[in-house]
């Protein structure tokens, strides 16, 4: 897979390897999350005046150019929506603009994949409106990583433990542990 596209992440070098012009450097992809409405986005598409990165995230560089868009889709918008990407040309750093209030390479906001774990653990059932499936798979990576991150002990407290996740800037339904 292009390591641009959809399926890239954040992957952090060495700060001794950051600077510089460096041949064998990796183009990674990092995300950027700004405070933007949806809606906003949907109604202007590509028009829409996305903040600038101040600097790289990577190496600090002050160059940091507009790079085109990525496409991404959001659960309750029909299509696509166009995300600005940025580049450094100083670290060959690629970074994507994304909303706040999402994670990354999911659809779903937080809040909605929140309430929906709360709704399942005290009511038994998934609400309706988003895939069983889906929510599903929510649940069992929060149980997962809940597990791994705080032990047996707060297999009880899957809600409390999606918000020490959370301050811990970690994604709680993510797959990797």
């Amino acid at each position: 897979m292009d390591e641009n596209e959809e399926g890239g992440g954040l992957r952090e070098l060495p700060p001794e390897t950051c600077t510089g012009h460096k041949a064998h450097q990796r183009i990674d992809l990092m995300i950027i999350f700004f405070c933007v409405s949806i809606k906003e986005i949907v109604a202007k598409g590509r028009d829409f005046p996305w903040p600038r990165p101040e600097s790289c995230p990577r190496c600090q560089g002050h160059r940091v150019w507009c790079h085109g868009f990525v496409s991404a889709f959001f659960d309750g918008v029909d299509g696509q929506v166009f995300l600005r990407r940025y580049r450094c040309p100083e670290c060959r750093c690629v970074m994507r603009a994304r909303p706040l209030g999402y994670f990354k390479r999911l659809q779903a906001s937080i809040e909605t994949i929140r309430s929906s774990i709360a709704f399942r653990l005290e009511n038994g059932r998934w609400p309706g409106g988003i895939s069983r499936s889906r929510q599903g798979h929510w649940l069992r990576s929060l149980k997962r990583r809940v597990l791994a991150w705080f032990g047996q002990g707060w297999t009880n407290r899957l809600l409390e433990g999606f918000d020490e996740l959370m301050l811990q800037n970690e994604n709680p339904v993510c797959r990797r542990i």
